[in-house]
């Protein structure tokens, strides 16, 4: 990750923005409930001023001439009002023409905000990919965690931007349903994500955060993490049903007992037949000190 500057908190982004510079234009999340989450705990959501925009990304412009790739900091730059937006992404073309491709978080509120029209305009400002938080395409499961509109309604909204020409990357949370839900929320979301039809997708596997409200429900006992065959099964029911005519399944995260990559379809029944191999005691997983978020 390439040194941020003028940033208030600490920088997050997705792992695959590793090398991508890091202009910060709204602070936190506009939403920040999700029970799972405390990526912006402590943080005051605000959308930062143009002219804080504007001597941060000269300061970056100067810093890293070269650099091709930037992400839009905090949790959903995209909620941002479309003018602003567009002005943001009109400053970066002018003070850093170098950069090729623009990307940030966005939830499906944001999404549903904008008007085809608008998604439109901003794909062709250079805004290329959105970061989706589907996390489970199951509405219970949704429900319990703080989640923001059902499952239908984010697939809706990624199914728009990606009509808008927006490259989609998903992520899913493994584990997020508990050991009570786990199999249903692994079939529904892959079910979700078929409909949803993004590039990628990241499965990640929870690891619970203290001070946040799910931590809380597991030292009540009321909520209980599946184990580490757990989430393989779980990861399993996923992959099995998700369809794509052509994507990127990631499950190499940090926090994941085993990495996988996966190219739909082709590799599909390939890995399939490895987390059996897995599940079965054949294969090693990630030793649970090894894991991190």
């Amino acid at each position: 990750m390439l040194a941020p500057v003028h940033f208030e908190g600490h920088p997050l982004r997705p792992p695959n923005e590793a090398d991508s510079i890091l202009l910060q234009v709204t602070v936190g999340c506009s939403h920040n409930r999700c029970a799972f989450c405390a990526m912006y705990s402590g943080k005051r959501f605000r959308i930062k001023s143009h002219e804080e925009i504007c001597a941060a990304l000269d300061h970056l412009a100067r810093r890293f001439p070269d650099r091709r790739r930037l992400f839009l900091c905090d949790g959903d730059a995209l909620i941002m009002p479309h003018d602003r937006l567009c002005s943001t992404l009109e400053e970066i073309r002018r003070r850093h023409p170098r950069i090729n491709r623009v990307a940030t978080y966005a939830n499906a509120k944001a999404i549903a905000r904008k008007s085809d029209e608008e998604l439109g305009e901003l794909r062709a400002l250079g805004l290329k990919m959105l970061h989706v938080g589907l996390e489970s395409g199951d509405d219970v499961t949704l429900t319990e965690m703080g989640k923001r509109g059902d499952s239908a309604f984010i697939v809706d909204q990624g199914r728009r931007a990606r009509a808008a020409g927006f490259k989609l990357f998903v992520t899913v949370l493994l584990g997020i349903a508990g050991t009570a839900r786990s199999q249903e929320h692994a079939r529904r979301t892959g079910e979700a994500l078929s409909r949803m039809a993004p590039n990628y997708v990241g499965a990640l596997t929870l690891m619970l955060v203290p001070q946040t409200p799910l931590h809380a429900r597991w030292q009540a006992g009321d909520f209980t993490l599946p184990d580490a065959i757990g989430m393989l099964r779980e990861l399993r029911t996923l992959i099995a049903h998700t369809s794509l005519e052509r994507g990127i399944f990631f499950a190499n995260h940090a926090s994941n007992y085993l990495p996988i990559q996966c190219a739909f379809p082709h590799d599909k029944a390939d890995v399939l037949r490895w987390l059996d191999a897995a599940i079965d005691g054949a294969i090693p997983l990630k030793p649970e000190a090894w894991r991190g978020l």
